[in-house]
């Protein structure tokens, strides 16, 4: 433990608060839905529909198995007294089985789910969207990135081509049309976000690999008869992948955001499945407004992207430190 606080009081200053963020989100989504509900769960649309932080409620399970939510609910001789939607209403002892007190903390969406839990799932949904993407993204870059960057000539030079040919397009409308020729599955969104994002990682990889194919130690190893292979992989590549955690940092943010930007356009996961971006979305729908739906999943999609930007320059600094 002792150890473990001394490599941390070594961080720079970014490094660790970029870390710290991080590392906080990623607990808190990952322990947070253990005590919530489940995040479709539609009970009594009517009287949980848009209930702003910090609602209390009151939840009546009814004898048919249907349950009631209600502003008040109180014992009377002849049996229950609720409040619903502003109502007065009276119901027998044998009506109702239970009542149990519920409190919204970030709200309720138009069909009265609360937001608190679809925010912690939906976190789950997002972050691992981002981590896919971001993988994809990586071994795509690197690959051609390093067939670019080694074999220089007329395959780099077609493979850079196409590179500034995808790069031309707007990364969010690249992601729109490969989002409506393709289902938008989990699997099929991680997919499609990595393929738009893994040219930025093949310039940088090519560059790195430019420069090192020119160094002493691989010419050693070219004139001591090292395969290609051996020297790509064992000297050339470990070297190369040296600049791309903060790269990696930085896209994180980037796909989380985009993540977002294409749930709350209607092209991201597909409801009931719960992400930030998918909950944001909702606000579209909700005529008497709703304002938390946009707030809090945006306050969490903001703090990724900064966390990953401080974590970013925080890396940078420590090459430098070390370099």
């Amino acid at each position: 433990m002792k150890r473990v606080l001394e490599v941390w009081r070594a961080w720079p200053p970014l490094l660790r608060v970029g870390a710290g963020m991080l590392g906080a989100l990623a607990l808190l989504i990952l322990l947070g839905p253990l005590g919530t509900a489940a995040p479709d769960a539609i009970v009594d649309p009517a009287g949980s529909a848009l209930l702003a932080p910090g609602s209390a409620r009151v939840a009546v399970r009814l004898a048919d198995g249907s349950t009631l939510i209600a502003e008040t609910a109180s014992r009377t001789a002849d049996g229950w007294a609720i409040r619903r939607l502003g109502e007065e209403r009276l119901l027998d002892a044998g009506q109702v089985l239970d009542t149990r007190a519920r409190r919204y903390w970030l709200g309720t969406d138009s069909l009265g789910r609360d937001v608190a839990a679809r925010l912690l799932h939906g976190g789950r949904v997002s972050l691992t969207l981002g981590l896919l993407a971001l993988a994809i993204a990586t071994v795509c870059g690197v690959l051609l990135g390093l067939v670019a960057g080694w074999a220089g000539g007329a395959v780099d030079g077609v493979l850079m081509r196409v590179v500034d040919a995808v790069l031309a397009v707007p990364m969010l409308l690249l992601v729109l049309l490969l989002a409506a020729v393709l289902r938008p599955s989990l699997l099929a969104l991680a997919v499609i976000l990595g393929l738009a994002s893994w040219m930025g990682v093949a310039r940088l990889v090519r560059t790195q690999v430019m420069a090192l194919k020119r160094r002493d130690f691989v010419l050693a190893l070219r004139a001591l008869g090292a395969s290609r292979t051996r020297i790509l992989l064992r000297h050339v590549l470990p070297n190369a992948l040296t600049p791309l955690g903060q790269d990696a940092a930085l896209r994180l943010g980037d796909l989380i955001l985009l993540e977002a930007s294409l749930g709350f356009l209607g092209f991201g996961v597909q409801p009931p499945t719960a992400s930030w971006g998918g909950i944001m979305a909702d606000l579209q729908g909700s005529l008497a407004g709703g304002w938390w739906l946009l707030l809090f999943p945006g306050v969490l999609v903001a703090c990724t992207v900064l966390g990953s930007a401080l974590l970013a320059e925080g890396l940078q600094e420590r090459v430098r430190h070390l370099g």
